[in-house]
């Protein structure tokens, strides 16, 4: 990491004349021949021997019985009138009280547009992932969280929610209608604020991290640019640069800390809010396996190499399933997902869990979920 000196590096908005200053891990501008109309970095990673001392937990270690529990510890959907009338999104219940929202992650899992299974213990996985990240990026932007009174619950600050998703890449992949890789493969090169070269391939490291605005409160997703978000009037320039530093802060930092556990951060999505005070603050969840991908670090360049697909360990594990087995924007009817690639998906996702925060993963094995919740929440009932 050289001489330990830090060095201050910026980005360019576009459109904006606005220079931004980036986070360390040490970065430069090695290899930025082909520099697009965004940003080019190259995040310098730490050697593998730089580690968080989590070496005694087996991160690979997990009970077997946690991938086919019974019926009454998996969470479909939660009915707590005594607390609010909730509003229900694709993986969340959603309380809302005077000063604060409670978010109930539930077990559901949610892909092109639709609720395709449920999956054992994603929600309390998601949200003590996120719960880690949030506890360790406040120095970047203040979130939402005010609490976590149960294992799948966060107590939240209420905020007017900005109507743009910040989508971080750092690799060319996936397969939903709105992924680099689906538009690439169709074609596209110029991205508006980037352009991409030719002959790339699927899941190939890009040059630089690079931004995909997308619409957040609309039914789907649909990718923008940088200078439309503030054309189409969803946000202002002050603010679209202020997502933007704070983005790409985020994620450099996330790509740093991933590979201090072994992971590759490949891409995520942030989403933000104001709250009453006036300022922005990062809501929803961060980092989590449900809003980024994840891949092993130690067999990425091998399988890419060989044109194969990396470990995901993320949601895209089960969506390759469905792309493969259906037409997802197509049928009207999709197949269930079999039953042993949904254990391997809380499999996945418990280990993520594992491997980050260096805590065996033990949930709750004697109250049914939605009986340990509502206990959990007598405190807000009204």
């Amino acid at each position: 990491m050289g001489n330990g000196q830090a060095v201050r590096h910026w980005v360019l908005v576009p459109g904006s004349g606005v220079q931004i200053p980036l986070p360390q891990p040490s970065i430069s501008n090695r290899g930025c021949d082909r520099v697009p109309r965004l940003v080019c970095l190259n995040i310098s990673m730490p050697d593998r021997g730089e580690q968080l001392g989590h070496e005694a937990l087996d991160f690979t270690d997990i009970d077997l019985g946690l991938l086919d529990p019974p019926q009454r510890f998996i969470l479909e959907e939660t009915y707590m009138p005594e607390i609010e009338e909730k509003r229900v999104g694709k993986v969340r219940d959603i309380y809302e009280q005077p000063g604060r929202v409670l978010l109930v992650a539930t077990d559901r899992y949610s892909a092109f547009d639709r609720n395709l299974a449920l999956v054992p213990y994603k929600g309390e996985t998601v949200t003590q992932i996120s719960r880690w990240w949030f506890d360790r990026t406040r120095h970047i932007i203040d979130n939402h969280a005010i609490g976590y009174p149960d294992p799948n619950v966060t107590v939240a600050q209420r905020c007017d929610v900005l109507p743009v998703e910040m989508i971080v890449r750092g690799f060319v992949t996936s397969v939903t209608n709105t992924s680099l890789w689906k538009t690439y493969d169709k074609g596209q090169r110029d991205f508006g604020d980037f352009i991409l070269p030719d002959n790339l391939h699927k899941n190939q490291r890009l040059n630089h991290p690079v931004i995909t605005p997308s619409t957040k409160l609309e039914t789907h997703d649909r990718n923008l640019t940088l200078d439309s978000i503030v054309k189409e009037g969803l946000v202002d320039t002050e603010t679209r640069d202020r997502l933007v530093s704070v983005a790409l802060e985020l994620f450099g930092f996330g790509q740093h800390v991933a590979r201090e556990h072994s992971l590759v951060l490949v891409d995520t999505k942030y989403e933000f809010g104001i709250n009453d005070t006036g300022e922005i603050i990062l809501i929803d969840e961060l980092h989590t396996p449900d809003s980024s991908r994840y891949w092993q670090m130690a067999d990425y360049s091998e399988k890419f190499e060989q044109r194969q697909e990396p470990e995901n360990y993320d949601k895209e594990f089960l969506r390759l399933w469905f792309q493969t087995n259906s037409r997802p924007y197509d049928d009207e009817f999709m197949p269930d997902a079999p039953k042993g690639k949904v254990m391997e998906m809380t499999r996945r996702y418990i280990q993520v869990y594992q491997q980050l925060t260096g805590q065996p993963f033990r949930p709750d094995l004697i109250t049914p979920v939605r009986e340990r919740i509502m206990n959990n929440l007598l405190d807000y009932t009204v």
